[in-house]
């Protein structure tokens, strides 16, 4: 395992999974974007907005590639919405959805970019959130 795979490792048992909020100041460089600003700290606002939603998240590794100073990690989360999401009231539903991120790394083996993709979509299903297509010009 390299030394980046540990870091992106570390970076979701840590700080995606346990909460322990001060590795994000260990594996986060100051200029990686985050909720409203850049550094660790706005990472970890990105993150404790989720968690505020839903707290009892977990996130697993289905399969992690690392080189050249990335990783793409392919995920599966799960967790029970006991908070506000988006416009969703609190619905006490356990959603299950999965996502990839890809973590760019500085030579000091510190994040620098964080960028994910998820199906949100299906999140918003699962909460019982009806989605119908919009109307096209004319109403058909």
């Amino acid at each position: 395992m390299t030394d980046l795979e540990a870091a992106a490792r570390r970076f979701i048992a840590d700080v995606w999974n346990a909460g322990r909020e001060d590795s994000a100041y260990e594996l986060v460089a100051p200029e990686c974007p985050g909720l409203g600003g850049a550094g660790p700290a706005a990472v970890l606002a990105g993150h404790r907005d989720r968690r505020a939603s839903f707290p009892d998240l977990r996130y697993k590794i289905v399969e992690l590639v690392a080189g050249d100073g990335r990783v793409a990690v392919h995920w599966r989360a799960a967790g029970t919405q006991a908070g506000q999401f988006g416009p969703v009231p609190p619905t006490g539903r356990v959603v299950s959805y999965s996502g990839a991120s890809f973590l760019r790394f500085d030579d000091a083996g510190r994040i620098v970019d964080v960028w994910s993709v998820n199906e949100l979509f299906q999140v918003l299903q699962q909460l019982g959130v009806e989605m119908l297509p919009p109307l096209t010009p004319g109403g058909a």
